[in-house]
């Protein structure tokens, strides 16, 4: 049974961006294993809502003050990002944070809060193929050897980025989808990890221990039959196309419970049993902008692991 690690995951949404900051810091004092912010433009499809930082920058402070938890947003809507400036900013904070940094991807959300109110393609089907094709080339930049790209949206004549990234061959990747679409458990599998996402009345909710043992059958189906597939640790990177002993993805590779704030943290251990027995390996409560949220992840943090 697979180690399961503790997580926070906050909105990015702050007048003062240290306030995020000195949570983060006080999340390692309190024995967490990871932080992690979400990544917002405008949350809200109106074009109004609540106030927002910059999730890379606040997490560049943590990295700077910290020595021992992961970090890193969850997640980034890489549709709407130049992957090579990504890849810059990445490999910043995980040389900053000395190969602490996890990034979290997907295909964003509010489509039009974050993407059409400034006429960035809103659909979901181009942002799906930005996603793959941004992701491919983060990997190729992250690599520090000379790279060229042609595909459909993202054109790169031969370059060579330098400084590398910490992590060798490159940055851990979680890729977050929502069940039961089966395409972003297919794009999982080739990275280093899943963030499956459950909705339910409008709101995230926990998926099932149930859930996260399909998710872990699928994506080890898919690495075994795809050897490892383009973004695969088949390179060389973290996991590989073999599957676990308990059938699931191989050892080194992470499913993440989307999990609520607890309201009593003794009891974690407990709840979350079935879901380390289903093959999880991460445990990440999240704070919803719902009233007091920010109340109440500071006294989460307060309470400690």
């Amino acid at each position: 049974m697979a180690i399961l690690q503790r997580g926070l995951a906050v909105p990015c949404f702050a007048e003062d961006p240290m306030e995020l900051a000195q949570l983060g810091i006080g999340a390692e004092r309190a024995g967490f294993d990871g932080f992690f912010l979400w990544d917002h433009i405008v949350f809200s499809n109106t074009g109004e809502g609540p106030p927002i930082v910059d999730p890379w920058l606040v997490l560049a402070v943590v990295a700077a003050s910290t020595s021992r938890i992961r970090l890193g947003t969850m997640i980034t809507p890489l549709p709407r990002r130049r992957p090579w400036q990504l890849a810059k900013e990445t490999t910043t904070l995980d040389r900053l944070s000395n190969g602490r940094l996890i990034l979290g991807v997907g295909i964003g959300s509010p489509a039009y809060g974050d993407f059409g109110i400034f006429h960035e393609p809103a659909g979901q089907r181009v942002r799906a193929e930005l996603l793959d094709e941004g992701l491919d080339v983060l990997a190729g930049l992250w690599g520090g050897e000379r790279f060229s790209y042609q595909g459909r949206h993202f054109t790169l004549d031969p370059v060579r980025f330098a400084p590398t990234p910490v992590q060798r061959p490159r940055i851990p990747v979680w890729v977050g989808g929502v069940l039961p679409a089966a395409r972003p458990i297919a794009r999982a599998a080739r990275w280093d990890g899943m963030v499956p996402i459950r909705f339910a009345g409008g709101s995230l909710v926990r998926p099932s221990a149930a859930d996260v043992a399909d998710v872990g059958a699928k994506i080890a189906a898919a690495r075994g039959s795809a050897g490892g597939g383009a973004g695969s640790a088949a390179e060389g990177g973290a996991g590989s196309a073999a599957e676990g002993a308990a059938g699931g993805p191989a050892p080194d590779y992470d499913l993440v419970v989307w999990a609520e704030v607890a309201a009593v943290p003794a009891g974690v251990p407990e709840i979350a049993l079935p879901y380390q027995a289903s093959g999880a390996t991460w445990w990440i409560e999240t704070a919803k902008p719902e009233p007091r949220w920010w109340e109440g992840v500071q006294e989460r943090v307060a309470s400690g692991v």
